[in-house]
């Protein structure tokens, strides 16, 4: 395992330098009724890498997993797979793409 946040973990298969990132979240916002849960979040993971989503209660984290997961529909933005837009639109369509969580 690697010691800096973002790195590829010892062993993990990386992309080239001019590789688009694996997956790219751009711009993603969600709403529940009058409650914001995201506004125009950006992420970026390159191939072989592993992240970790921390934050307090409240800051949006299952939302953006679970936007990820395709259990909830974005509101705005793009989510990416290997410099392609996707549409996540169920979670059997997440899966297929490669998106998992754990």
């Amino acid at each position: 395992m690697s010691g800096e946040a973002g790195t590829p973990a010892a062993g993990a298969r990386t992309a080239p330098d001019d590789a688009p990132p694996r997956l790219a979240v751009r711009g993603l916002s969600k709403r529940f009724g009058g409650v914001r849960a995201l506004e125009g979040v950006s992420l970026e993971v390159p191939a072989g890498a592993c992240h970790a989503l921390m934050g307090e209660n409240g800051a949006g984290k299952s939302t953006l997993s679970k936007l990820l997961a395709g259990i909830h529909r974005p509101d705005a933005g793009t989510v990416e797979l290997d410099g392609r837009p996707v549409d996540l639109r169920t979670p059997a369509d997440a899966l297929d793409a490669g998106v998992a969580l754990v």
